[in-house]
């Protein structure tokens, strides 16, 4: 049996862990608060950091420490992960729910993510490339 369907996220190792991200980028790209209603609004618009060409960080290791804002997810409480894409494998498993076909443990081949057209690799643009992210705002993530 698969190890996401007997383990839950704070039993996996730290290669299981990381295998669950799909390479989606989505988690990388910003997002703005509305302050009255505290409502998340994705923006097309992703840390300087992200290969977009492959949706992963060029800078993993470092990361947190180059982008202060960058969250490590360990390093949280997975009641928070409400902020991760409805198609995130860690949110997705903190509610109950399976990986879905085209996630790469599933499909066994990362290619599997753009061809089911999940990953920001389309439409995504760098941080350096944009000067206000609210006109970037993006209403179907």
């Amino acid at each position: 049996m698969s190890f996401w369907k007997t383990k839950k996220l704070s039993e996996m190792s730290v290669r299981e862990w990381e295998s669950l991200c799909d390479g989606c980028g989505k988690c990388c790209l910003n997002k703005l608060e509305d302050e009255d209603t505290g409502d998340l609004c994705w923006t097309s618009v992703a840390c300087d950091l992200i290969d977009l060409n492959t949706c992963r960080c060029s800078r993993y290791a470092e990361r947190t420490k180059l982008v202060p804002e960058c969250l490590d997810l360990k390093q949280h409480d997975f009641a928070e992960f409400n902020w991760l894409p409805a198609t995130c494998a860690y949110r997705l498993l903190t509610d109950g729910k399976d990986l879905p076909d085209w996630h790469p443990l599933v499909s066994g081949t990362a290619d599997s993510v753009g061809d089911a057209g999940v990953s920001i690799a389309s439409y995504a643009l760098k941080e350096s490339d944009v000067d206000d992210l609210e006109d970037h705002i993006i209403e179907w993530l």
